[in-house]
């Protein structure tokens, strides 16, 4: 069983307390476009997730069916015992490839681009992990560990990580020794040297103990956090493909055809020696790191939050309607959602392009009315039709509330 849509709620609500306690606390954990950015990835990760899960599901399905050695009873306690912590050491494995290998790297990036670090980081999540990610949990499938008994400890995982992505729980004496806490995971999340590239685990911490992976939060060294490569933007699709995109460049520049091959699954932050003498990336100083900021005027900030909120209400809609939809409403629901948030993240970072698109994404909401009930992605009726116009009207009406607010950037 999949818990996560239950928890939903849950991490609403603890968001908004800790909002309370940076304001209590006179600290500044939270600026809006950042945690957009990290909620928007979210969104997007779970639209995509509607789509892709059944890549992981299948695969664990057909080695438990095929290649399994044992065939263990959902029935017994001691099967979950063992599912949840074997889960976590496959995690952990997923999770340190994850960082140490460039295809892998790719797609986990995203879920340490923020240059903040508050609970919103924590639903910071790949919409690419899919890819490979099954890869690393067969070994449950072959020991005989039941789909439901999967589906139910990875998502049991899932939520425990929730609640380490904060810097209001200092650190917890004995419980540092055996789980995963805040303060240890914030040394994860770190681009500091002494902190690059440990701290694994998604529950147990003893993994990186075991494995020399381990790396306690220090006093002396605050942690600086975010990636060494800065995503320097507020875009969530941007956000997914930033890495590929440089391998990618990397892999056309060398002239080596085994390096346009090998780029992929070497160690991260590898690159061809003749596109690195050609091309070399500099890496920032942390001694005098910068977070990445777009100022924006208050009306364009709210405007914006309000326009989130709706995708945010259209992304509960699909998880939770996702079982019942037809691929076709669920392919028109993941692009009008990557449309959205794309078009969002143009106006966080004052792109001169970013009104331009948000009138063509308001203009589509027409063509988008007439043809979701078609492919079944909600029941057809004028109720749709008077929603999406008194939406686009009332955003009609945001936009002319911030007109000459803006000073764009170069594109």
């Amino acid at each position: 069983m999949d818990f996560v849509p239950y928890a939903v709620p849950f991490f609403i609500a603890l968001i908004v307390v800790e909002l309370l306690a940076d304001r209590w606390r006179g600290a500044r954990n939270y600026r809006l476009a950042d945690a957009i950015n990290s909620l928007s990835t979210g969104v997007l990760s779970t639209t995509t997730g509607l789509l892709t899960k059944g890549v992981g599901l299948l695969t664990y399905a057909f080695a438990l069916k095929h290649p399994a050695l044992i065939e263990l009873s959902a029935q017994s306690p001691w099967t979950w015992v063992f599912a949840f912590v074997f889960y976590d050491f496959c995690y952990y494995w997923l999770h340190r490839m994850g960082h140490e290998r460039n295809i892998l790297w790719a797609a986990h990036s995203v879920h340490h681009q923020s240059e903040d670090y508050n609970l919103t980081t924590a639903l910071r999540q790949t919409s690419t992990g899919f890819l490979l990610s099954w890869i690393f949990y067969l070994p449950l499938a072959v020991l005989g560990v039941p789909l439901l008994v999967f589906i139910s400890v990875a998502s049991l995982n899932l939520l425990y990580q929730f609640w380490v992505h904060t810097r209001h729980v200092p650190k917890l004496g004995w419980f540092e020794w055996f789980f995963v806490t805040p303060s240890n995971h914030r040394a994860h999340h770190a681009q500091n040297a002494l902190y690059m590239d440990r701290n694994y685990g998604g529950v147990f911490i003893f993994w990186d103990r075991l494995f020399g992976t381990f790396q306690e939060e220090d006093d002396n060294e605050p942690v600086i956090f975010g990636v060494t490569t800065p995503l320097a933007s507020w875009n969530p699709l941007w956000a997914n493909l930033q890495f590929y995109a440089q391998l990618w460049s990397d892999a056309r520049r060398t002239e080596s055809r085994w390096d346009k091959l090998r780029i992929w699954f070497m160690r991260t932050g590898w690159r061809p020696a003749d596109v690195q003498a050609k091309y070399p990336v500099a890496k920032p100083d942390l001694a005098r790191f910068r977070k990445f900021d777009v100022p924006l005027h208050r009306r364009q900030q709210v405007y914006v939050a309000l326009q989130f909120a709706v995708y945010v209400g259209f992304g509960s809609y699909l998880m939770n309607a996702g079982e019942r939809l037809p691929t076709e409403a669920l392919v028109l629901g993941w692009a009008a959602m990557a449309l959205g948030l794309f078009t969002l993240g143009g106006a966080l970072e004052n792109r001169p392009w970013a009104l331009r698109a948000e009138w063509l994404r308001l203009g589509l909401n027409v063509p988008l009315a007439g043809l979701a009930p078609w492919v079944g992605l909600w029941p057809a009726g004028n109720l749709s039709w008077l929603g999406l116009a008194s939406y686009s009207v009332l955003s009609m009406i945001g936009l002319y509330c911030c007109r000459g607010r803006l000073t764009p950037l170069a594109s």
